[in-house]
C-alpha cells in the first residue's frame, strides 16, 4: 500500500510520542536516562473491609499529602457490596486528584486460601479503576517497602506510619491503612529516581 509524504510524516509523529506523555497530560514520563518521572503518586493498600489509598505531589526530591484515607466496608456488606465500594470510591479520587502513576503494595503469603481469594478480589477491584484510568500500575513487595522506607524489612505498622508522618511533614501518624498506601507510593517516588531496573515495571 502506498503512502503520501504528509501521511509517513504523521506516522512517525505517532510512533514518536507513543508510550511518552508529559505529566501535564496526567500520565509518567521516561527521561532519557532512563529513570521515571511522576507529578503525582496515587498508593494503594488493598483489603476487602479497609482499603487504604493516598495521593502525593512529587516536592523536590520528596512528597507531599493531597489526599488519604481508609475505605472501611462493614462485615454485614456482602463482597459483591465491597468491590462496587471499593471501585467506586478510587474512581472518584483518581478523577479529583489525577495521578499519573500507581504504587499497589505486592501479595503476601497467605496459608488460608479464602483470605487470599478475598485478598485478591479487592485487588482486582482497585486495579481494574487505575488500569481503566491508563495509569502505570506499579508492585512493591511489603519487606522492599518497609527497608525503603523505615530501613528495616521486618518494621512494624506503627514505625512505618511514624515515618510517613515525619517524611510528609503531618502533624498526627495517618491511620495504620492509609500510612501503608502512602508509604508503598512513596518507596516508588524513591525508586522512581533511580534507574528503571526489571525490578520496576508496570503490571
Amino acid at each position: 500500500m502506498g503512502m503520501s509524504p504528509g501521511e509517513y510524516q504523521k506516522l512517525q509523529q505517532r510512533l514518536l510520542g507513543r508510550g511518552r506523555k508529559t505529566a501535564a497530560t496526567g500520565t509518567s514520563e521516561a527521561s532519557a536516562s532512563g529513570t521515571l518521572k511522576f507529578r503525582r503518586i496515587l498508593g494503594i493498600d488493598p483489603s476487602l473491609r479497609g482499603t487504604g489509598y493516598g495521593v502525593i505531589e512529587t516536592v523536590g526530591q520528596g512528597g507531599r499529602l493531597l489526599v488519604a484515607g481508609t475505605l472501611k466496608c462493614p462485615a454485614s456488606w456482602p463482597r459483591s457490596r465491597c468491590w462496587a465500594f471499593i471501585s467506586g470510591e478510587l474512581r472518584r479520587v483518581v478523577q479529583q486528584h489525577s495521578p499519573d502513576g500507581c504504587a499497589v503494595e505486592g501479595l503476601f503469603f497467605a496459608q488460608n486460601l479464602r483470605t487470599a481469594i478475598t485478598l485478591g478480589e479487592a485487588r482486582g477491584a482497585a486495579l481494574s479503576v487505575v488500569a481503566e484510568a491508563g495509569l502505570p500500575i506499579f508492585e512493591l513487595a511489603p519487606r522492599a517497602v518497609k527497608q525503603s522506607i523505615v530501613g528495616f524489612g521486618g518494621a512494624q505498622k506503627l514505625a512505618v506510619a511514624k515515618m510517613v508522618q515525619r517524611m510528609l511533614g503531618l502533624e498526627t501518624p495517618p491511620d495504620p491503612d492509609a500510612a501503608d498506601a502512602l508509604a508503598v507510593a512513596l518507596a516508588l517516588l524513591q525508586s522512581a529516581g533511580a534507574r528503571v531496573s526489571q525490578r520496576l515495571k508496570p503490571l
